[in-house]
């Protein structure tokens, strides 16, 4: 193989099966993201035909079947503005679509037809506390000093900036466990309403999933999101046997056993 050429082995067809690019809405983070991934797929299946047509490098790529777009944007740390060029849509589509279909089988929703529930949202927004202001003007400090190279990206960098803005945004004992708890907190929010919910269809035993990608379980003593929510629902009343983390299940066997099973509240998942 050489320098550059993606992998071409036999395994490539075991390891894309079942690949499912989804885009959403425009501007959606799985909106920005399909050209890559379309771009990447080509790339590991269709190397020699992008070659054929001199559009083996993105950027020649892009330029055949892509527009891009500068808007003004939040900035990472979400203290301020920036002019941001990103792929906007697709031009030449049907010829895309015609190499395309030479290594894919593409099937749409409606194509399918598969029963799919209603979904009713229902959004609630919170206010930060005056600790989250105040760190967050510190995160957009730190933004600034790296944008103008007066850190060393083994000492700070974007990628940390951002990560503790995500950590801040659900919660700041995230950052430091000593903070107090908020009341009008994110965490706080979401344990109201789902003990509303459970209260109001108890005789249902209807189950509630709730998903969270950060702050999972950690060990005894630690601050975690799971734990905390787990134990101010028990406060309030819910049995602890009927909350679950997906994180107990460490088999598919105790998966299959959890699923199969109908808590009469809620069970997290990550």
């Amino acid at each position: 193989m050489k320098d550059g050429e993606p992998c071409t082995s036999r395994g490539v067809s075991t390891v894309l099966e079942g690949v499912t690019p989804r885009p959403r809405t425009k501007g959606s983070m799985a909106w920005r993201f399909l050209p890559y991934e379309l771009y990447t797929i080509q790339r590991y299946l269709q190397y020699r035909t992008l070659q054929e047509h001199d559009l083996q490098h993105f950027d020649a790529w892009a330029s055949m079947f892509g527009e891009t777009v500068t808007a003004v944007e939040l900035t990472p740390e979400g203290t301020g503005y920036r002019a941001k060029t990103r792929f906007a849509k697709f031009n030449n589509l049907p010829e895309l679509m015609a190499m395309f279909k030479q290594v894919a089988d593409i099937k749409t929703a409606d194509m399918l037809d598969l029963p799919i529930p209603e979904v009713e949202y229902h959004n609630i927004a919170v206010k930060p506390s005056q600790v989250q202001k105040e760190m967050v003007a510190s995160l957009g400090e730190r933004a600034e000093k790296i944008r103008g190279g007066g850190v060393d990206s083994s000492v700070d960098n974007m990628l940390k900036v951002t990560n503790d803005g995500r950590k801040l945004a659900l919660d700041q004992r995230m950052m430091n466990p000593m903070l107090p708890d908020e009341e009008g907190s994110k965490v706080n929010a979401c344990v109201n309403e789902v003990f509303r919910i459970w209260e109001e269809n108890s005789d249902k035993k209807l189950t509630q999933l709730l998903f969270c990608d950060l702050s999972t379980p950690k060990g005894a003593g630690e601050f975690s999101v799971y734990t905390d929510i787990r134990q101010k629902l028990i406060e309030r009343g819910i049995p602890e046997s009927e909350i679950k983390f997906i994180h107990e299940a460490d088999t598919e066997t105790k998966k299959q056993e959890l699923f199969k099973k109908r808590y009469a509240v809620v069970k997290y998942e990550s």
